[in-house]
């Protein structure tokens, strides 16, 4: 399988093509534009191997996050970062490509911070290995943390190795009535404090907080905090991880703002909250100017995530990033063989 991979790049490049890198095509919804020949992953699968003891596992790109979950859940452990299922069929290289965090991401990391290694085709067709199976392997810049968030502009993932961490011991939900402004300060004092948060949300008028971890540190914090237990506490999680819950539905624009988790509420249009209040979620069809210059003020950006014109660009890079980006796109992939505009409409 690889050897074909391998083929094609070559061929592409040899052609002037660009090619289109897809496990599932759950997250085509994403990006600037959808350009060049796909590349199915989805049948490159597999474990290749997992160490409980050394919480490790290395699969091949096209593996189901539904089997890798599935597996290291028979062992109690987990994916940390709680990555997205925009369908049945969502893959392992599609998740670190995406770098989509679920709920957990405030209080465990993001997908880059579990990337321990990763096995790539780059732009001329080159079996690279970058990383290994521990934290501390890398002098210098590391690819394998490149490659999350890339969306298979950079090179074609063909094996990852993860970090996994066991599932908590004991798991709780509470849930509290009150307005955005007392939620977004509540959720970043009790983030200060010695609390077992795992997740926060806002939606609706109400302050959804996970507390995970040792059962005395849970029971304690429940006692502590009061509030109430939702009977459908795990739905309502996994809606905000897979974007189910009724805010995110139909097909109008979508918005998201990284801002300081202390801004105070961002008065444009229905939002939903996570991270703490660093993550803003923003269904409506805004002005693209209003919506950067409203995350820069609240010391973060935006990035158009779903929807609305998307010619002109999903982010605004500050002038020295994007030249960053640039420079890393020109070493990796000169040609410009991989996901031609798919991130960046300058490339």
């Amino acid at each position: 399988m690889i050897d074909a991979f391998a083929d094609t790049i070559r061929r592409a490049a040899a052609d002037g093509r660009t090619l289109r890198i897809r496990g599932s095509g759950s997250k085509d919804f994403y990006g600037v534009a959808l350009e060049g020949d796909v590349v199915d992953t989805g049948s490159h699968a597999g474990i290749v191997d997992y160490d409980p003891s050394e919480l490790v596992i290395t699969v091949r790109s096209g593996t189901s996050l539904t089997e890798v979950e599935n597996k290291l859940a028979e062992c109690g452990q987990m994916l940390a970062f709680e990555p997205p299922h925009f369908g049945a069929g969502s893959t392992i290289g599609g998740a670190v490509a995406s770098g989509f965090s679920g709920p957990r991401r405030a209080a465990a990391g993001s997908v880059r911070d579990f990337v321990l290694g990763a096995r790539v085709l780059d732009a001329t067709g080159r079996d690279l290995s970058f990383g290994g199976q521990v934290m501390k392997n890398v002098a210098g810049y590391d690819l394998s943390r490149f490659i999350a968030g890339s969306f298979g502009t950079l090179a074609l993932i063909t094996e990852v190795s993860l970090k996994v961490l066991p599932r908590p011991v004991a798991e709780a939900t509470l849930c509290f009535d009150m307005d955005e402004a007392r939620a977004i300060e509540t959720m970043n004092r009790w983030a200060g404090q010695p609390l077992p948060l795992s997740a926060t949300g806002f939606v609706d008028g109400m302050l959804w907080v996970r507390l995970s971890g040792a059962k005395a540190a849970v029971d304690a914090a429940l006692k502590k905090l009061g509030g109430e237990q939702p009977a459908d506490a795990a739905a309502f999680w996994a809606s905000l991880r897979d974007q189910t819950h009724p805010f995110f539905a139909g097909a109008g624009p979508l918005w998201r703002l990284s801002i300081r988790s202390t801004a105070g509420p961002v008065k444009l249009g229905s939002q939903l909250i996570e991270w703490n209040g660093a993550l803003r979620w923003i269904a409506a069809d805004l002005e693209a100017e209003g919506a950067h210059r409203a995350a820069q003020s609240a010391g973060g950006h935006a990035t158009l995530y779903r929807g609305g014109a998307r010619s002109a660009g999903i982010q605004r890079l500050a002038p020295p990033v994007l030249a960053l980006h640039q420079r890393l796109k020109r070493a990796l992939d000169p040609q410009g063989v991989f996901g031609r505009h798919r991130i960046h409409p300058e490339f």
